[in-house]
């Protein structure tokens, strides 16, 4: 009987629980080594405290850093669990991650405590991480890794490979080689295929591209990712202004980014902050959600106050009422689909200057033409259910003006706040939605009042 992963990961971890009661380190160590260091990472956040504590008797620094670099932890969890080792171990084990992963953790301590760990480490691996530390929180410089090969232009295949095979055990990737000239200008590129399938005589700068994709160190990580992903890279060399190779992005930190920018982007259209964050406590994220919704609750009684100005017209006739939830959330709903639109566009790039009018031309169109189709509907609706003629035209010429003025809004806002240089996410769904209440009460009524002769009898 075959069994499942689920199954199979639970059978582990009942083995590797037992090992850890009986204090067995041979029984654990041999079940647990044969884990893929994410599966390590889940049965360690998994475990009690007394448990951890056995762990790092049971493992080495080393193979403690293998597991700790794919942790998915909030930063006062990366704070408590160091805090249970250790300061030398801790340090050993920071010094054994990838240099752009050790940066990644000492980012997220109090400054006093990563010092703290820099000053025990060893002076080599503490240097790398300091020369990664001082970049700017969100640069190319601040998620590379200056564990990379480089070699010259005027070597051979062969001598090339010995540098490939001394230097891979160190190396974050070795599938892609860089040439650099004697001050360590980045020149060139090369496979490790073509290197692999190559003459051990032929000579590198008969072999490698000299189109090179490359980003600067100041660069944002998410334009950084943008060019990954364009030119289908597994790794991107990050240089400083003069084109001195500094290090290198990897595929696995642009997957980080992409999921932390998509993540972001989704906080701010709901209108909440960190969305990926699981608070333990509701004050804590009543806390980050009170601001959005102070600024909406005054909006919302804008909105109340706005209905009272037309309360003459209500009294007139309180049938237009009915009415409102239907046409304000028609309109919120079609402006906030227009901003997802606008939005994707922007942050994934595919929307150039040229192209960004066109979008908004078209989501005046798609408005026109759903808010033409919606508001026909509604007026026969609202004719064979009240039998007011009238009433039902108001109805629907208020929705398709509604839909009309949501939808152009909804893509046209995003992109004149990307043109003043502010994050367009900001201009969030439960924002869009509110801003098209108000005005699709004011078209509602404003249309209501003008014709008032039509619908008094």
């Amino acid at each position: 009987m075959e069994l499942h992963d689920d199954e199979m990961e639970q059978i582990n971890e009942e083995l590797l629980l037992h090992a850890l009661a009986k204090n067995d380190i041979k029984q654990f160590r041999e079940n647990f080594l044969k884990l893929h260091p994410y599966d390590q990472a889940k049965f360690f956040m998994k475990i009690e405290f007394d448990d951890r504590l056995n762990i790092y008797y049971f493992l080495s620094p080393k193979e403690v850093a293998d597991f700790f670099e794919v942790l998915d932890i909030e930063d006062q969890e990366y704070k408590d669990i160091l805090a249970e080792m250790e300061p030398n171990y801790a340090a050993d084990m920071l010094s054994f991650m990838y240099t752009d992963n050790a940066v990644d953790v000492l980012n997220k301590l109090d400054k006093r405590q990563a010092v703290s760990y820099l000053t025990i480490m060893n002076k080599e691996s503490a240097q790398e991480i300091k020369n990664l530390l001082h970049y700017e929180e969100s640069t190319a410089g601040s998620i590379m890794t200056t564990e990379f090969i480089a070699i010259s232009a005027n070597q051979t295949v062969r001598s090339a490979m010995h540098i490939l095979k001394n230097e891979a055990p160190t190396a974050e990737t070795i599938y892609y080689v860089y040439v650099v000239d004697d001050d360590h200008r980045l020149v060139g590129v090369i496979s490790l295929r073509d290197l692999i399938i190559s003459n051990d005589d032929a000579m590198i700068a008969d072999m490698m591209s000299d189109r090179v994709v490359s980003t600067t160190v100041d660069e944002n990580q998410e334009s950084a990712a943008k060019q990954m992903r364009d030119y289908d890279l597994l790794a991107l060399p990050v240089v400083d202004f003069q084109n001195h190779l500094l290090g290198i992005i990897t595929v696995d930190d642009i997957i980080d980014v992409i999921d932390e920018e998509a993540s972001d982007d989704y906080s701010k259209l709901a209108g909440v902050f960190d969305v990926d964050t699981v608070d333990k406590s509701p004050f804590t994220a009543a806390r980050k959600r009170l601001p959005w919704l102070i600024i909406l609750l005054f909006l919302g009684m804008f909105t109340a106050s706005l209905i009272g100005r037309f309360e003459a017209t209500l009294n007139e006739v309180s049938i237009l009422a009915v009415f409102i939830p239907l046409i304000a959330g028609m309109a919120g709903n079609t402006g906030t689909q227009a901003l997802a639109v606008a939005v994707r566009g922007i942050a994934t790039g595919e929307l150039e200057e040229e192209s960004r009018w066109k979008l908004v031309l078209r989501e005046a169109g798609t408005g026109l033409i759903t808010g033409s189709i919606c508001g026909i509907m509604v007026s026969i609706i609202v004719y064979l259910w009240k039998g007011e003629l009238f009433l039902g035209f108001l109805v629907g010429v208020s929705i398709l003006a509604s839909l009309f003025v949501a939808t152009l809004a909804g893509s046209l806002v995003p992109l004149l706040m990307h043109k003043l240089k502010i994050d367009p996410a900001v201009a969030s769904g439960p924002f869009i939605t509110t801003m098209n209440d108000i005005t699709s009460i004011l078209i509602y009524f404003g249309l209501a009042t003008l014709f008032m002769g039509y619908l008094v009898h």
